[in-house]
């Protein structure tokens, strides 16, 4: 398929769109496990599907802004060390070792820098819109190789607005003197990317692993099931 001569800027989530963060997550979290809980009775796997789910929630509290970011990063440890019953450990201190074990994490998402190279050969400007707090996207992005593909990168904690709202976008678009019939926004959360992007009026791309249901009925939207794909529609 040709190059599709309608979108100039493409603006990419990080988390789970390039990045793995299941994979990289996991494997920071196993890290810090070993170094403040250790083994003895307790299961890793069992520890993590915790910690996780309070994560996602708090998460969700986070993008809302019914929780700030010290509550989040404090409380998704000190939430799991209480249903477990783990004492004398400090969650911020947790919290920040493992924030640093995720930064060294580089795995990418299948065949991601393929796909990012050749759109970086068919000239178009590539940027991230990514939730997170600074200290830790932006040394993902380097330790993973991603840096040398993107001319900007927009975090959610130094704009003060986390995706969907429409903020954030506005604020991409217009920095990179973008427009927004020529704009469109790939990333692998439905309600954070894909409707925050369509809500504030440019296409999206909709990297979806799970079952394609009603999503495909919007316009403006196509759905992947591989980060290939964007070879064929771009």
């Amino acid at each position: 398929m040709q190059q599709n001569k309608k979108y100039t800027h493409l603006f990419f989530d990080l988390d789970n769109t390039l990045w793995d963060f299941e994979k990289n997550a996991y494997s920071a979290m196993a890290i810090t496990f070993e170094k403040f809980v250790g083994s003895g009775q307790l299961d890793f796997d069992t520890f993590f599907h915790v910690y996780s789910k309070h994560n996602d929630v708090l998460w969700q509290k986070y993008r809302k802004r019914s929780v700030t970011k010290r509550e989040l990063i404090k409380s998704r440890f000190q939430l799991t060390f209480d249903h477990f019953q783990i004492a004398g450990l400090d969650p911020e201190t947790v919290n920040a070792f493992y924030l640093a074990e995720m930064a060294k994490q580089s795995t990418l998402v299948d065949r991601a820098l393929e796909v990012l190279t050749y759109l970086k050969g068919k000239k178009y400007k590539l940027f991230i819109i990514t939730n997170g707090f600074k200290e830790v996207q932006l040394k993902k992005i380097e330790n993973a190789g991603l840096s040398p593909f993107f001319d900007k990168v927009f975090i959610s904690e130094e704009i003060k607005i986390p995706k969907p709202g429409r903020e954030i976008f506005e604020y991409a678009i217009k920095s990179s003197n973008a427009k927004k019939k020529q704009s469109i926004m790939i990333g692998d959360d439905w309600d954070v990317d894909i409707k925050g992007a369509v809500n504030f009026g440019i296409d999206a791309v909709y990297y979806s692993t799970n079952s394609i249901d009603s999503c495909t009925n919007y316009t403006g939207v196509r759905v992947i099931r591989h980060i290939c794909e964007l070879q064929e529609i771009l």
